[in-house]
Parts: structure tokens; C-alpha cells; sequence
């Protein structure tokens, strides 16, 4: 497994040696109303009692975020009905709160391999939530998804393990490269940023141009990465329409689990980390 993630951040590091690497803004939290206004759509994903993710929406109705956060060890699946997607949340409240009535993961992704980091894995860790209720797009504007831009700076917005009462939002970091539809980046997430988006802002409007599947961190250096999303968005939504490999709600979900309630451990099923190789 070391191996493969060592290939993959050699591949990313050299597709594009000749792009000087830009300068990486630090962490800003979005807590006051008018910090989040921009960021509505981005929401914490609470997966019952076991962890919470990033995901985004992309329809009233529809939430992007990283298909292993819907499975457990050995690959089953978390029940759908104790998933709560939480829109904006920050320090309690949320602009709006829902439940998953059905969920979806890409049907080329393997949930008994979901522990591991594999270039193959992680080009198809994306999953789609449909809402039992969808979410005003006037108050939460869902984002686009799109194809990566030819630029080399992209910004983040996550939730991550000891900052998951408040979204973070990366204003600048850096595409180290792309190669097979991957992308590598050097932004600053860690255990709970599985699913974050990560958004290309040099053309309008921030649009969806990958999503945090996992990556390698060290003390002063983290490598993510994440796939391209156009076609395995499309296949997803075709799965919903089409009831393959859907995942429904059979009971009523048990109550969510309040920001700062339970353990520290909360995030842990988030985005997947390993130390650089050597390490």
C-alpha cells in the first residue's frame, strides 16, 4: 500500500516540474454569517455515532462527498438513515439540516477495499446522498461540478478532525499534478476532510473540480488527493435514476449527534492518511 501511494506522489510531484508552485494561504475559519455566506452548500456529513465528512451540494437534493464514508470495516454499510448532512454548519447551527433518504457509490469503487489507498480506489471514492427533503437553493446555492482548469491554484473548504465545529476554507493551495484522473494537491486537510471540495475560483463562481479522497501528512508537508469528477458524477447520478447499487433508508434515523458532543474521535472515518514512506 506504501508503495502504490509512493508511485502516486511521485507521479503527481513530476507532471508538472516546470510550474513554480504558488504561495499556500494559511486556514481561515467560517464561523459568523457573513463568512459563510459564500459557502452555504458545503456542509458536515454525520454518519450516526461513527464519524462525519465533507460533502457538498450539487442539487437541492443531492450531496457530493467521498463513497468511503458510507462504509465500515470489511466494507458494510453504514445504515443510511443515521446520515445527516448539515449545511453551513458552524459552532451549533446550521442553515439547514437533512436526512439521507438513499445513497450511491460509484459502482467501479470497492467498499471491502475501502481501507485502502490505491490509485484505483481513490479515482472512484465518490458518492451521492439524495435528501429525504430537499434544501432551499436560495438559502444553500448547490455548486457546479467541472472539469479541472489549466491553472495550478485551487481552494479548499472542509471540516477535519480538532476543527470539525466550523467549516475551514483554504483560500490558496497548491495542484502539485494530474495524471490519469488524478489530482494531487498540497492542501491542508487531514482525518474528517474526506469529500471536501476542492474548487477552481478563476473562472466565476468557485466550481467542484475534485473532492479530498486521502492522502500521506507529515509535519510540515500533506499531499492529498482526488479525482476528476464530470463522468463520475454523471455515472452516479444514472445510478440513482436506475436504482443500482443504492443504498435506501429502511428506519426512521436515530437522533444526530450535536457538534461537540461525544468523543474526539468523531472524524476518524474521514479522509485517509498515512505517513510519507521512509517514515
Amino acid at each position: 500500500m506504501i508503495r502504490v501511494i509512493a508511485i502516486c506522489l511521485a507521479v503527481a510531484i513530476g507532471v508538472m516540474p516546470t510550474v513554480a508552485l504558488a504561495q499556500n494561504s494559511g486556514l481561515e475559519r467560517l464561523a459568523r454569517p457573513d463568512q459563510i455566506t459564500s459557502w452555504k452548500a458545503v456542509g458536515r456529513v454525520d454518519v450516526g455515532n461513527a464519524h462525519s465528512c465533507t460533502g457538498t451540494l450539487i442539487a437541492a437534493d443531492l450531496v457530493l462527498t467521498a463513497a468511503h464514508c458510507l462504509f465500515g470495516p470489511g466494507g458494510s454499510a453504514h445504515p443510511v438513515g443515521s446520515i445527516t448532512f448539515r449545511a453551513g454548519h458552524a459552532d451549533g447551527v446550521s442553515v439547514a439540516d437533512a436526512q439521507v433518504a438513499r445513497a450511491t457509490a460509484h459502482q467501479r469503487y470497492q467498499p471491502s477495499l475501502s481501507g485502502l489507498q490505491t490509485a484505483l480506489q481513490m479515482r472512484y471514492d465518490v458518492a451521492l446522498l439524495e435528501l429525504s427533503t430537499p434544501i432551499s437553493t436560495a438559502l444553500a446555492p448547490p455548486f457546479a461540478v467541472d472539469r479541472p482548469g489549466t491553472g495550478d491554484v485551487v481552494s479548499v473548504v472542509s471540516y477535519a478532525r480538532g476543527r470539525d465545529a466550523a467549516l475551514s476554507w483554504q483560500r490558496a493551495c497548491t495542484v502539485l499534478g494530474r495524471e490519469q484522473g488524478l489530482i494531487a494537491v498540497d492542501c491542508d486537510v487531514t482525518f474528517g476532510s474526506s469529500g471536501a471540495p476542492v474548487f477552481d475560483r478563476s473562472r466565476g463562481r468557485a466550481r467542484i473540480v475534485s473532492i479530498i479522497s486521502g492522502g500521506l501528512n507529515d509535519k510540515d508537508k500533506t499531499v492529498a488527493f482526488g479525482m476528476e469528477l464530470p463522468q463520475l458524477v454523471s455515472d452516479l447520478k444514472a445510478q440513482l435514476r436506475a436504482g443500482r447499487g443504492v443504498i435506501e433508508a429502511r428506519e426512521a434515523a436515530p437522533t444526530a449527534r450535536r457538534i461537540g458532543a461525544g468523543t474526539t474521535d468523531r472524524s476518524a472515518g474521514g479522509a485517509r492518511f498515512l505517513r510519507p514512506p521512509g517514515n
